[in-house]
Order: C-alpha cells, then structure tokens, then sequence
C-alpha cells in the first residue's frame, strides 16, 4: 500500500472515532442519569489512560528514539507542557467550559503529524499510534459533544456536524508530517516530546479532575483500563 494512502486511512479511521463517539452520546434517552453521571465520568478517565498510555509506551519512547537519546528530550517534554498551558490560558478554556473539545483537538492535531511521520520512516509503532489515537478518539467525541451540544442550542445534526469536520484535521495533520518531516526523524522526535509534555499537562488539568465522582469507584478504573488498552496494544504491536 503507498504510503501516502496508508496514512489517509489511518488518519481518517482514527478520525471518524471522533464523530461515532458523538453518536453514541446522542443517545441520551437511555437512563440520562447514568448517562451523565456513571458512564460520562467513567469514558473521562478511559480517554485519559488512554493519552498516559499514549505517551508512555509510543510518543516519549518513539521520541526519545528519533532523536538518538539527546537530552534535549527534557527541555522539549517541559516546554510542550508550558505551551499547552498558555494555549489553554489564552483560549480562556474555563470560560467557554469546552475542555474535553478544545483538549481532544490540541492532542489529535499533534499526534496525527507525528503518525504521518512514523509512516513516512516505516516505524512499527505507527500502526499502534492510530490505534490510540482512534481508542482514545471515542471517549473524547463522546465528551465533546454534551459540550457542543449545550453551545450549538441542543441541535443534535449541527452538533455531529461539527464534530464530522474535523476528521478533517487527522489527514491534513498527518500528510503535513509525511511530506515535511520524513527526512528530518529528530524533528519528528521533538514534535512527539513536545505533544507529549503538552497532553500530560490536559490530562491532569483538565481531564484528570473531571473524571471524579464522589463515591463511585468506575472512574478511576476507568483510567486504569486505558493505560491497559495502550500497553495491551504496544505489546501487541512489538510482538509482531
């Protein structure tokens, strides 16, 4: 398969996670107290195992690799988290109370050009990175549309509308990788440590607080099963 239409399906498999899990949280109908409460705390903590697991076991691994074990690998990890918290500062997150939407697109963007990347240099873990990338999509698109859904007046077609584009970012993000960083693996392996500090910083910012539930014990497990999803894969991934 070329690899210009690998990492459009990829991208565009991990993508349509977004709009899916949108779906599933469109059905609010069944039991909305549960829905709202138990499940939505409970997909919270999923995504963010998920994105630990992510950085865990395929960016900073991934990262540190490209770059030939350099110690700027420190610095990078530090300054990406300290963007995204200017970022998020800047787009008064708190204010417009969209940070599961705002969070999904600040860690899909950047994941999707580092995978662009990993095709473009045949690594093994590409394959495992739109895996995450598509897992922890689902959580978050399910999240993301109660958010819009409030903003957009409740109207359920607009809502998945929205979500549909941005698909759209997964294969622009990922060619932009293939075609710019193909011959340069340290700046790829820069972009994935800087991702990395930044989804750190979301995940115990923005994600981590949200997923508590006063005496319910399914969120937290929720973000233990995530980070076992992402090792399950990687190990999967590397035995092949």
């Amino acid at each position: 398969m070329p690899e210009t239409i690998q990492i459009l399906v990829l991208t565009i498999a991990a993508g349509a996670c977004i709009p899916i899990g949108g779906l599933i949280a469109s059905f609010e109908h069944i039991r909305p107290n549960w829905l709202e409460r138990e499940l939505r705390h409970f997909l919270i903590a999923l995504g963010g195992g998920i994105l630990l697991g992510a950085v865990a076991v395929a960016l900073v691994p991934e990262g540190i690799s490209s770059m030939q074990g350099s110690m700027l690998a420190i610095p990078l990890f530090l300054a990406g988290g300290l963007t995204f918290f200017l970022v998020e500062r800047a787009l008064g997150l708190r204010r417009r109370e969209s940070p599961q939407l705002t969070g999904m697109i600040l860690d899909y963007v950047p994941e999707a050009i580092a995978l662009g990347g990993l095709v473009a240099l045949d690594s093994k873990v590409a394959p495992l990175l739109a895996l995450l990338i598509g897992i922890q999509n689902l959580p978050e698109g399910f999240n993301a549309y109660r958010e819009l859904n409030a903003h957009n007046g409740h109207r359920k077609g607009h809502t998945l509308g929205v979500m549909g584009a941005l698909v759209a970012l997964g294969p622009l993000a990922g060619l932009t990788g293939y075609l710019f960083l193909s011959s340069h693996p340290a700046i790829l392996g820069a972009i994935m440590l800087f991702a990395s500090g930044g989804i750190l910083y979301l995940i115990f910012q923005d994600i981590a607080p949200q997923s508590r539930l006063r005496r319910h014990w399914a969120p937290p497990l929720g973000a233990v099963v995530g980070f076992c999803i992402a090792l399950f894969s990687e190990m999967v991934v590397t035995r092949v």
